[in-house]
């Protein structure tokens, strides 16, 4: 497998309109084949996205008893800290366990927001007494859900839909963005079991260590390469669903890298009352509806090793 299976694509080529619908081309033959590609030209700072990496690493390298009082699994919601060994995303091994951790936040909301009560995976954030932490978190949260709703308009084009067609089941999403730590030193294990993601898209930003792959339908597994500053973006499971499998959602795993491994996933899956249903055009649908709740809940217990809370 070549580089060129997994394209790289500039951003703005759409965004300037001076190349838009050849870049609508390129990201449907992406779409359709591996379901990855690379993006550069996305406007998102680079002092953003290291600022973030670092705030990331002020996180992991707390004391366990701090991180501890962040467990996701007693805060709820998706929200919080994972520890090493508390996730396996390989359905196929389930006495395999990830070698990672991880921290999770999703949608800022303040104490008397109604949807707290009313709507399913809302939560508030829990968050570490870190300076800064916070404020530049959520500042990435907010440019990355930009860039993934923005990504949804070419998509629409691609899919014979109105450009606009996505954001009304984008705006308030179930997502999350998720910093990840992968401990080096090779050997055997895993960083992150095989597994497909659950959401529309995932945007996600390497540190360039080695160690994601991919495994193209009817393929081995491949390394997925680096571009300094560019995003992987890669289509997830809800997306799939909603083209009545026209996109595909590939499965990837994480290998224990040489040297820490560090990222920063969005995983932008819709709101959580969208209903999930083959879009018009696509032919006679393959799954019954779901909503966006229903979907990430039903994925989300398959992956901890303890259910998790909504």
């Amino acid at each position: 497998m070549t580089d060129t299976q997994i394209p790289v694509l500039d951003w703005s080529r759409f965004t300037s309109d001076s190349d838009k619908a050849g870049f609508v081309a390129d990201l449907s033959r992406a779409c359709r084949d591996t379901g990855f590609f690379l993006m550069t030209g996305h406007g998102i700072p680079q002092s953003l996205i290291d600022e973030t990496l670092a705030a990331a690493d002020q996180l992991f390298a707390l004391p366990t008893a701090e991180k501890a009082k962040l467990d996701i699994r007693t805060i709820g919601n998706n929200r919080g800290w994972s520890g090493p060994g508390t996730e396996n995303l390989d359905d196929s091994k389930p006495d395999q366990v990830d070698r990672k951790e991880a921290f999770n936040t999703g949608l800022e909301f303040a104490p008397a927001d109604p949807r707290l009560t009313e709507q399913p995976f809302r939560g508030m954030n829990a968050w570490p007494d870190l300076p800064s932490f916070r404020d530049t978190v959520m500042a990435y949260f907010e440019a990355v859900h930009d860039l993934g709703v923005d990504l949804h308009r070419a998509i629409a084009l691609d899919l014979g839909l109105p450009e606009h067609y996505f954001a009304p089941y984008l705006d308030e999403p179930l997502a999350t963005l998720r910093m990840l730590r992968y401990p080096g030193g090779g050997g055997d294990g895993i960083g992150a079991g095989a597994h497909t993601d659950y959401g529309s898209i995932t945007v996600l930003y390497s540190d360039g260590e080695p160690g994601l792959q991919v495994q193209p339908r009817g393929k081995d597994w491949v390394d997925v390469p680096s571009v300094p500053g560019a995003f992987i973006i890669n289509i997830a499971d809800c997306l799939m669903r909603w083209t009545n499998d026209i996109y595909v959602s590939t499965p990837h795993r994480v290998l224990i890298p040489q040297n820490t491994r560090r990222s920063l996933a969005f995983f932008l899956d819709p709101n959580p009352d969208a209903v999930i249903k083959a879009l018009p055009g696509t032919g006679g649908a393959k799954y019954p509806p779901v909503t966006g709740a229903e979907y990430l809940k039903l994925r989300l217990d398959a992956t901890y090793t303890e259910k998790v809370t909504t």
